[in-house]
């Protein structure tokens, strides 16, 4: 079996370690002096895995913090009032969250509405994408929907085209469409390694799943 690095770094002496990490630091240290711009980022959570839409929630926080403006659009899944909800409406004056969805397809098994349903969320998430005082945007689930073909993603693409320069644009989902991806500034795969439904038959749980 390969060494890892850091079975590796465990066999350096004292000195070969911090000759290591000197030269890790400065390399490190360049990159910082090279990346001095600022912009708005696209950024796509993908992947079969758990955690997409709680990574984005973690930004969320952040974005508050710091005392941005956020606003979230959950399509699909707004028939679901998730606790993320209850506690992010302690930040009242900073956040807008709005679910527009009805459920799972499985659930709503209406093509036609689920497809209106996704067009008026998207309507919303462009309004929150052209006001300038919103700094962070969420767009939770939004790839499912043009996944199953009720959102165009050319729609989409020219939609964050038209968002001010330094707004930063979250879309979750499984699916995400490769020409997402392309135009996109940071995208993250979730992949699914085990899972307690398939595996276990444990259903959904408070504070984990919702």
């Amino acid at each position: 079996m390969p060494a890892t690095t850091d079975s590796v770094e465990s066999g350096l002496t004292a000195e070969q370690y911090r000759q290591k990490m000197q030269r890790r630091k400065a390399v490190q240290e360049e990159r910082l002096k090279a990346s001095n711009r600022e912009k708005g980022l696209i950024i796509v959570n993908t992947g079969n895995g758990k955690g997409k839409t709680t990574a984005a929630l973690g930004m969320v926080m952040r974005s508050l913090g710091h005392g941005y403006r956020v606003g979230i659009v959950q399509f699909i899944k707004g028939a679901w009032e998730p606790a993320e909800k209850a506690v992010l409406n302690q930040w009242s004056q900073q956040l807008e969250f709005f679910a527009m969805g009805e459920g799972f397809t499985w659930e709503t098994q209406d093509r036609d509405r689920d497809t209106q349903k996704a067009l008026e969320a998207w309507q919303k998430g462009l309004e929150f994408l052209h006001q300038p005082e919103y700094k962070l945007v969420l767009l939770d689930e939004i790839n499912v929907a043009m996944k199953l073909g009720y959102l165009p993603v050319e729609t989409v693409l020219a939609g964050l085209d038209q968002k001010p320069e330094d707004t930063h644009a979250i879309l979750t989902g499984r699916g995400a469409p490769d020409a997402l991806i392309d135009r996109a500034d940071l995208v993250t795969e979730m992949r699914l390694v085990k899972h307690p439904f398939r595996e276990q038959g444990v259903k959904a749980q408070p504070g984990i799943e919702y």
